[in-house]
């Protein structure tokens, strides 16, 4: 099987390759050569300065003079002298000075001081300025925005790789047989950090790059921007969201079990501490939804970080976290397919993923197995049978052997629904990128 047709190279932050990212240039290109900010962003390294340059890498295909497209990435000291909104705008202006279109690429844009200011000013100054900016926090992007640049924008989220997307590297830097249960333990273990496959590292190496990135986004997207001086106690919070992924918990309970370990820090401040790591994608807040009352909860959210390799760098590759993983990779695939995700309530039991997009509507259990343990079996399909609606519901397994409906409920072996085109395998049938089916 062969994943996709157009591989033509690895992408990576300072590498000459890149491999399309259709799920994203294809969402991006409504809006390429319109007069309205494009806004990428995401968890550092997940792929948003490739896929700038993807987008240059089209438009000079399709006739696009070198001269009309400027690119800076201000994580090169090289830029370190345009970091300043004044400076930043006689530059591009400078570079401006024939007719255009002009194609301005602006990567990790908030390096720069008060760079709304010098968006804003270009924007209103040139109709024929098509302008591209990314960035790794969500609060700092989102709060200058909407206070400079309301409703001139559209914001696209970018995620590091999904499972098809590392079949498609895997086969690009090892063209032959594939094998989905060989790639899909690779994935498993070593997550989707698109830089991270232009390397031999061992499994070793992978954790100490993927450490790296952490770092960086925690001190320059969380400690900086939030200017958080306890700086151990951001860390040790950071670890328990990551050891209880999957896990509902509250900023109270977090409190508690410090306050066990003989460390006082109360709810509020673990409550900031978790938005600060959401605004830098390390996490993910999802909401419980009680899907009899039809209402949003406000305790015992679910968090999930920013790829599942984190988990591994952080605490080490354990069995005891695969459940967790698992459904790590389910709430972010969800996502990149256009969903919004919540934690379904019925009763007292507990629907993993109660997933919308516009009209949709589908319910997503994930676990290890669903074949080896009957009293496994009961457990989960017991919240999916209570649900009156006849939305599609579904459990995802690591059972090769998966296949068949109970009582209206898909259960599917999790790479291969992974893989699907859309999320709903309409009876049972699984397309495959690239298959044609």
């Amino acid at each position: 099987m062969r994943y996709y047709e157009n591989v033509t190279g690895i992408t990576g932050k300072n590498s000459p390759w890149l491999l399309p990212r259709r799920v994203y240039t294809d969402r991006l290109a409504p809006f390429v050569g319109q007069h309205i900010i494009k806004v990428v962003t995401g968890l550092r390294r997940s792929g948003k300065s490739s896929l700038l340059k993807l987008v240059a890498a089209d438009l000079l295909a399709g006739g696009v003079a070198p001269g009309q497209i400027i690119q800076v990435d201000f994580e090169s000291l090289d830029t370190a002298v345009l970091a300043e909104a004044t400076a930043l705008h006689r530059y591009l202006t400078g570079r401006m000075a024939g007719p255009g279109p002009y194609y301005v690429f602006l990567d990790e844009i908030q390096e720069v001081e008060h760079w709304e200011k010098a968006v804003n000013s270009l924007y209103s100054m040139r109709a024929d300025v098509d302008i591209y900016l990314t960035g790794s926090n969500s609060r700092l992007l989102s709060s200058e925005l909407a206070t400079y640049i309301a409703g001139r924008y559209v914001v696209f989220p970018v995620s590091t790789l999904s499972f098809a997307e590392h079949c498609a590297f895997s086969e690009a830097l090892s063209p032959g047989p594939v094998d989905t249960a060989t790639l899909f333990q690779t994935y498993l273990r070593r997550g989707g950090f698109p830089g991270l496959y232009a390397t031999t590292y061992d499994d070793a190496q992978i954790d100490q790059a993927v450490r790296d990135i952490y770092n960086s986004a925690l001190i320059q997207d969380t400690i900086a921007r939030r200017r958080i001086r306890n700086v151990d106690m951001l860390r040790r919070v950071a670890a328990f969201a990551m050891e209880n992924v999957g896990n509902p918990f509250s900023a109270r309970a977090v409190a508690d079990f410090f306050k066990s370990q003989r460390r006082r820090v109360d709810p509020e401040t673990i409550l900031n501490y978790l938005d600060a790591l959401c605004e830098s994608y390390l996490l993910t807040r999802v909401p419980r939804y009680d899907l009899q009352g039809k209402k949003l909860l406000t305790i015992n959210e679910k968090y999930y970080v920013g790829d599942h390799a984190l988990i591994h760098a952080q605490l080490g590759y354990s069995d005891r976290h695969l459940p967790g993983v698992l459904e790590n990779i389910v709430e972010a695939e969800l996502r990149r397919r256009g969903y919004q995700t919540t934690v379904g309530k019925v009763g007292d039991q507990e629907v993993d993923f109660v997933a919308t997009r516009g009209d949709e509507c589908l319910y997503v259990q994930v676990t290890t197995s669903l074949l080896a343990d009957e009293r496994v079996r009961t457990r989960e399909l017991a919240p999916l049978a209570a649900i009156r609606d006849s939305y599609p519901k579904l459990i995802l397994s690591l059972d090769r052997e998966a296949g068949g409906t109970d009582r209206g409920i898909r259960h599917l072996w999790l790479p291969q629904w992974l893989l699907t085109k859309d999320t709903v395998v309409t009876n049972c049938r699984v397309s495959f990128p690239g298959s044609g089916a």
